[in-house]
Parts: C-alpha cells; structure tokens; sequence
C-alpha cells in the first residue's frame, strides 16, 4: 500500500462514534475522499485559515486509505476521557505544531489489524497496535505539510506513543 509524506488543533477521532464502529463501514476503494483528493502544490503555501479544513480531509483520505475506515473529525483541545493511548508527532521550521491522537486499546488495536490485514484477536495485532498508531500520526503530519506547501520547509519527529490515562 502507498504510504504518503499539522496543525496546532488536537484532532479527537471519531467526534461522535466509537472507532470501532466507523472502521467496519467503508472500505478504501468506494472512498468519494481518495477519488477527489487535489493534487498538491509545492511551491504554493496556502493561507492559514484553511488549514484546519486541509488537516480534517488528510486525516480523513489517510484512515480510508491506510485503514479502509471511514472516520468523522472534531478539532477540540479537550482530552479524551477513554484514551489509553496517545500518539504524537511534532512538526518543527516553518511551523511548530504538535499532531495528537488518542484512542482506546481496543481502537488501537483495530487499527493495526486493519492494516496488517490480521484478525484483531491475533497476538501480533495487539503487539503492532502502538507502532500502527504512531505510523497513522506521521503520515497524517507528513500529508498535511505538504498539502498545505511546507513539506520542505518543515521536518517531523519520530513518533511518541504515550500508554496509559491521565
């Protein structure tokens, strides 16, 4: 599968149902999102008031794509009650912002199963599920630069899984 090279908002997934749920709903082929996707430009930095926008459908083409899941956004600073687990990635250069998601075991988990093609109940999608997290992160930070015109200008660090609550 083709792996694609953010913004200060914490992006909360899903904003109203439990991951689990949406991953099971749409499958990356009959995605409108991946069909529409516009081509990006890079020697044109757009204007910061879209970027919010640009960071909602990156996230939403990279789980179609990567996860076959559909997925809805909700930029919100709030932290997620239920997280046990939390993925991050910094951007630093022209921007500085930090990527944040959180999500539960169970959703990590499905995660990796998804996109290793596994059973969720094999022991290798449980033993994957902080790396596929921490590899959804850096390719959403890594498209969205470069859809907003910094992918050059702008360098990712390695990802942070954070296990545990509060």
């Amino acid at each position: 599968m083709a792996r694609h090279p953010l913004a200060s908002n914490k992006v909360m997934l899903p904003a109203n149902l439990p991951i689990e749920k949406l991953m099971d709903q749409t499958s990356p082929s009959t995605s409108p999102i991946v069909a529409s996707s516009k081509s990006i430009e890079p020697n044109a930095v757009l204007p910061r008031d879209v970027w919010s926008a640009v960071l909602q459908e990156t996230i939403i083409e990279v789980f179609c794509t990567m996860v076959g899941a559909a997925v809805t956004t909700e930029s919100t600073d709030a932290p997620l009650a239920t997280a046990q687990l939390t993925g991050i990635v910094g951007i630093a250069g022209a921007i500085r912002a930090n990527f944040i998601l959180q999500c539960s075991h169970a959703a990590s988990t499905k995660l990796s199963s998804q996109m290793l093609g596994i059973p969720p109940d094999d022991p290798d999608s449980r033993k994957a599920s902080a790396d596929a997290l921490g590899e959804i992160c850096n390719i959403i930070a890594g498209y969205f630069k470069a859809k907003v015109g910094l992918g050059d200008a702008c360098q990712l660090s390695v990802p942070t899984i954070i296990v545990g609550q509060n």
